[in-house]
C-alpha cells in the first residue's frame, strides 16, 4: 500500500505575526491573508514488512532507519531522531505499530520563511490519516501539529497561518475568535492573475530562524512595549484594509497595501531586512516605479516578495539574478 499527499507552502500577503495567540484576540480587526503555492511539501508512505521506520529525504539525499521499539517517550523528547524529531513525534501521535517507508520532499528551500516545516507537518498528518484509514479533521490536524511544532521550537508560541494553505489551497483570509479560526476562501481566477503578474518571490539564500524572531515580538508585546504594540496595531489596520480591497475587487489597492504592510514591518522590526535584500530593493527602486517589498515570515533572511507592475517583471528577474539571489517560480493553487 502506498499513499502520496502534497501540501502547499504559503506566501503570506498581510497579517503575519498577528496569528500568534492571544495577540490575535487582543488587537482589533485581525485578519491574516496568504496564498497556497505550487511549491509543495510531498509525502509518500509505503507499508513495509520490516519493523522499522525508513525515512528518505530527497532534499538532503539522506536515509535514516529507526526501529519501532525506539519510539519511546524518552527518545522522542531527546535527540535520538535528530532533525526528524518533529515528524517522529507526529508519527508517535498515531501510535504506529507497523513498518513504513517515508519519502519526503520539502517543496521550498531550507530556512525560506514560507512555512515549509508546518506544511510538511500537516501534509504528513494528512497522509497518516489516509494510511491508517482515518477521517481527516483539518482543525484537529492543525491543533496537533501546531502543538508539536511549538513544543519542539521551544521559543514561545508558533503562529497558525502556515498550516492552512496545505489543507485548504487557494487564497485565504483567517479570522480569529476565542474558540476557532474562521477560514474564508477568497480565490478567483482574476485575483490569481493579478497576484501572479505583480508579485515576484525571491529567495535570498540567507537562512533564518522564525521562532526567535517571533519570540522577540511576542515578548515585546506583552512587556507593553508601546512601539511594538502600536506597530502591530498598524499592521492589523492595513491588513484589514487589504482584505476590504480584495473583497471589493480593487487589486491595485490590495497590492499597494501589501507593500505598505511590508514597509511598516521593515521600520518597526530592525533586522528583518538583511543588507543584501535592502541593496537589491534600493537598486531596483531607481528604475521600477512604485516598487514594494514584503518580507516572508519573520524575516532576517529567507524569502521576500517584490511587488511591481507586470511590465517590470523581466527587469526584476534580471536584477535578482545579478544580485546572486534566486527567483522562485510559483503559481497560486486552486482551492482543495
Amino acid at each position: 500500500m502506498t499513499i502520496e499527499v502534497n501540501g502547499s507552502v504559503r506566501v503570506d500577503l498581510v497579517g503575519g505575526t498577528l496569528d500568534l495567540s492571544p495577540i490575535n484576540l487582543i488587537l482589533k480587526d485581525v485578519v491574516t491573508m496568504n496564498v497556497a503555492t505550487s511549491l509543495m511539501a510531498n509525502v509518500k508512505l509505503t507499508k513495509i514488512k520490516e519493523d522499522h521506520i525508513h525515512f528518505i529525504s530527497k532534499d538532503y539525499e539522506s536515509e535514516n532507519k529507526f526501529s519501532l521499539s525506539s519510539f519511546t517517550e524518552e527518545n522522542l523528547n531527546g535527540d535520538t531522531f535528530g532533525p526528524l524529531k518533529f515528524l517522529c513525534q507526529v508519527l508517535a501521535y498515531f501510535k504506529i505499530k507497523t513498518g513504513i517507508k517515508i519519502e519526503l520532499e520539502s517543496g521550498s528551500p531550507a530556512g525560506a520563511g514560507l512555512g515549509g516545516s508546518s506544511a510538511m507537518g500537516v501534509s504528513f498528518y494528512s497522509a497518516l490519516c489516509e494510511f491508517f484509514d482515518r477521517e481527516l479533521d483539518k482543525d484537529q490536524a492543525i491543533k496537533v501539529v501546531n502543538g508539536i511544532e511549538s513544543r519542539i521550537l521551544d521559543s514561545g508560541p508558533a503562529g497558525y497561518q502556515d498550516y492552512y494553505p496545505a489543507l485548504h489551497g487557494g487564497v485565504l483570509a483567517l479570522h480569529p475568535s476565542v474558540d476557532s479560526i474562521k477560514v474564508e476562501q477568497l480565490f478567483s481566477k482574476e485575483l490569481k492573475k493579478a497576484l501572479e503578474e505583480s508579485i515576484t518571490l525571491v529567495y535570498s539564500g540567507e537562512q533564518r530562524h522564525s521562532g526567535m524572531n517571533n519570540w522577540e515580538v511576542y515578548k515585546g508585546f506583552f512587556d507593553k512595549n508601546y512601539e511594538m504594540r502600536s506597530g502591530l496595531q498598524e499592521i492589523s489596520k492595513i491588513s484589514q484594509q487589504a482584505y476590504q480591497a480584495l473583497k471589493a475587487g480593487d487589486y491595485a489597492l490590495l497590492l499597494k497595501k501589501i507593500s505598505e504592510e511590508g514597509e511598516i514591518r521593515k521600520n518597526q522590526f530592525p533586522g528583518i531586512v538583511t543588507p543584501s535584500m535592502k541593496s537589491l530593493y534600493n537598486n531596483l527602486k531607481e528604475t521600477v516605479p512604485n516598487l514594494g517589498m514584503k518580507i516572508c515570515g519573520a524575516g532576517g533572511g529567507g524569502c521576500f516578495l517584490l511587488i511591481h507592475d507586470p511590465a517590470s517583471s523581466d527587469l526584476v528577474s534580471k536584477s535578482i539574478l545579478e544580485a546572486g539571489m534566486k527567483k522562485l517560480e510559483f503559481h497560486i493553487e486552486s482551492p482543495l
